[in-house]
């Protein structure tokens, strides 16, 4: 069992939390119970979890995607007012961490999905939230190998060519970061999601392109977050995992 605000404290400094400008807040978003005995961790703060979360017993959900966004409006109506209703009511914590999640190099997103697809080298590069490292494989048995670890068919563009050795990688939404690969010079770039130009992109600089998933790629991270802070303060924890096709 740990303090609310002892929770708090040790995930903004844990996740360096003050080094991100954010689209959202990180941290406590919706304050329940004092004390944490039980969390319940999620890709995102949807309704869905949420009332799973109930069912659980939960003291704190933990999510990649939290409630509060800055281009959204500031009005709590909808869905939103449903959701925040029930934390509220049931007395449930809600703690929302974004980009200091993808970007931490223990059990950050980007770190966990190298480990997963047997990346090595593994490296963060400057001054961008995307990673490098070297693969010995090829096309073929890469996006066999993501199948089978993500539950997913990833979608394939640019370059065929079958020999897999230099890679640049970031969860999510984070196709724009192509042109960042580019100039790493890798054989292939790999993100969550695909945007019209990114195909075209990938072509004409004769690299590949995978589309892996958005919500398949950042599972990981907050399983590793809630697994870490389980550890460290012996509290119950339990990864809820609610499907989605993007």
């Amino acid at each position: 069992m740990v303090n609310r605000r002892e929770l708090n404290n040790y995930c903004h400094d844990y996740l360096n939390v003050v080094a991100f400008e954010d689209y959202g807040p990180n941290g406590l978003q919706v304050e329940g119970v004092e004390n944490i005995n039980k969390i319940v961790s999620g890709v995102s703060a949807n309704l869905a979890l949420i009332e799973r979360a109930i069912d659980e017993k939960a003291d704190a959900i933990f999510v990649h995607h939290g409630i509060f966004w800055k281009n959204e409006g500031q009005t709590i109506t909808g869905s939103k007012r449903r959701k925040v209703s029930l934390l509220l009511s049931h007395n449930i914590n809600l703690f929302g961490y974004h980009l200091p999640l993808d970007a931490h190099p223990e059990i950050g997103n980007n770190v966990q999905l190298g480990k997963r697809l047997g990346i090595q080298n593994m490296t963060p590069v400057s001054d961008s939230l995307i990673w490098q490292g070297e693969l010995n494989t090829n096309l073929s048995d890469f996006s066999a190998l993501i199948e089978e670890r993500l539950g997913r068919t990833p979608q394939v563009f640019g370059k065929k060519s079958e020999k897999i050795q230099r890679i640049a990688w970031c969860t999510g939404a984070a196709q724009g970061f192509i042109t960042d690969a580019i100039e790493l010079s890798v054989d292939l770039y790999l993100s969550g999601e695909v945007s019209e130009q990114t195909p075209a992109a990938a072509e004409e600089n004769n690299m590949t392109f995978i589309s892996a998933g958005h919500h398949a790629t950042e599972r990981l991270g907050i399983q590793a977050l809630c697994s870490h802070l389980s550890e460290t303060f012996q509290m119950q924890h339990q990864y809820i995992d609610v499907e989605n096709s993007v």
